[in-house]
């Protein structure tokens, strides 16, 4: 109904978009993920009322995606620069918001002063490095080593050099890395689009100007950011023709975050497919990727120990749908005092990752005529189906899918996850109690009130207009 009822060009899109982001980022003053010296009460006036304008301004923001998306799809779409632009200027209030949405910016500053320091960051946690900056990071890492590759903990170390361990320009510092992520993603999106046969524009839309990528992006400085800009240049070089360059930048990418290890497969598949033999292809993809492995490893001086620490993202409270049936089965087995309660959820877990494997195996033996649209699926699966979930891990498969979707209907469906994961957590990164979802319902409802009258005032005009 929003979409048919407000007339829409680019520029209401940025001005409204615009109107959301600024919203976001003063609400977040005060109801954000901020320092702990800063942090309010949740009932303290302030921090209610941003709570209210982080929604309201959050609404604004989907209610101007939606209606760009209605433009891209329309006869006259705006270019892939035009919407580059439009993401810059939704973008620019949140470069100098406080973390919104989540801490985990203050555990990459503390790991990457922790490298700087030489402590083993795969075996200690931030608790080992002490002081005012390990005191930002949530309980729940306090005592729990990094589960990031070298290349994303070097980049974290020389941040914390280059400023000294000042939060503050640490803070800057981190969220310049994942606007830098942000950046290649959008540079990205409409080569891989092209390639695929699809619109860059829409590709450009949903991937890269979802709420998700600014609120937890951008806002949020997650490192997904410089995993999927590097996975997406990667999967560009090996489209183009240079393979070896784009298994050396997806396994940069991995030793960022595992997952876009899934990667590799798209560049050996892309290279049987230009007629290279499978023994020739696999020797120069693995040559790439050791090489890249042992050297980023070397210059980080982190050592391998990341690769034992991926399950670090698994916590008692994580609501990953395998951790919740497993934590569900493990009460109902305690009521009917089995002794097999604890073995609930490392099954349920067990369990997703040979769906995961099986449902791989798949994607890979149907879409191999379409790499990219598979990797998209594969990494989608590796997030709804492995043990740990985050709201912005649906990125993963949504960055690709956008770009190499066959049809509109799949991308209406990934919009439609995106805008519901969009209100899936607070602007502090902390759980949800009644009283703070009563805020953020009114704030959103407020946004809600305030698109309807500017639709009955778009819409009086008009009917003043007509003749007697």
């Amino acid at each position: 109904m929003l979409a048919k009822a407000f007339p829409v060009d680019l520029r209401r899109c940025q001005v409204l978009g615009l109107a959301g982001t600024a919203c976001l980022a003063l609400g977040g003053e005060t109801a954000g993920a901020l320092p702990a010296r800063q942090l309010l009460a949740p009932t303290a006036p302030h921090a209610v009322l941003g709570l209210v304008g982080v929604y309201f301004g959050l609404v604004l923001l989907t209610a101007a995606w939606v209606l760009l998306g209605r433009l891209v799809r329309g006869g006259d779409p705006p270019t892939p620069r035009a919407l580059v632009l439009v993401l810059a200027v939704w973008a620019a209030p949140l470069l100098i918001a406080p973390p919104l949405f989540s801490r985990d910016v203050y555990s990459y500053l503390a790991q990457g002063a922790m490298v700087d320091a030489h402590i083993d960051v795969y075996a200690h946690g931030p608790s080992r490095l002490g002081g005012p900056l390990a005191d930002e990071v949530a309980p729940l890492w306090q005592h729990t080593g990094a589960p990031y590759g070298p290349v994303f903990l070097a980049l974290a170390a020389a941040l914390s050099g280059l400023t000294r361990g000042e939060l503050p320009a640490g803070l800057v510092g981190m969220r310049c890395v994942a606007l830098f992520g942000v950046a290649l993603m959008a540079a990205a999106l409409p080569r891989l689009a092209r390639h695929s046969g699809a619109d860059p524009s829409a590709a450009l839309w949903l991937g890269a100007l979802n709420p998700l990528v600014l609120l937890h992006l951008v806002a949020g400085a997650h490192n997904d950011a410089i995993m999927l800009g590097l996975l997406g240049v990667g999967l560009v070089a090996a489209l183009g023709g240079r393979p070896a360059l784009g298994a050396v930048l997806i396994t940069l990418a991995a030793l960022v975050k595992a997952p876009a290890a899934l990667g590799l497969a798209a560049v050996l598949v892309l290279q049987l497919r230009a007629g290279r033999h499978p023994v020739r292809a696999v020797l120069t993809t693995t040559t790439a990727v050791a090489l890249t492995t042992v050297t980023a490893t070397a210059v980080a001086g982190t050592g391998y120990g990341w690769i034992g620490a991926l399950s670090t993202p698994v916590s008692s409270q994580n609501w990953a749908l395998t951790s919740l049936l497993g934590r569900a089965t493990r009460a109902l087995l305690e009521r009917l005092g089995s002794d097999l309660a604890p073995l609930a959820v490392p099954a349920w877990h067990a369990l997703g990752l040979a769906v995961t494997a099986v449902a791989l195996v798949a994607i890979w033996w149907r879409l191999r005529p379409r790499p990219v649209y598979a990797l998209g699926l594969s990494l989608a699966t590796v997030a709804a189906f492995g043990p740990a979930i985050r709201p912005w891990y649906a990125l993963w498969g949504l960055f690709l899918i956008a770009a190499a979707a066959p049809t509109t209907s799949v991308r209406h469906r990934m919009a439609a996850v995106a805008g519901v994961l969009t209100l899936a957590v607070l602007p502090d990164g902390g759980p949800a109690d009644a009283s703070r979802l009563v805020l953020a319902v009114s704030g959103g409802a407020l946004a809600v009130v305030v698109l309807w009258q500017a639709r009955l005032a778009a819409r009086t005009p008009t009917a003043l207009g007509r003749p007697a």
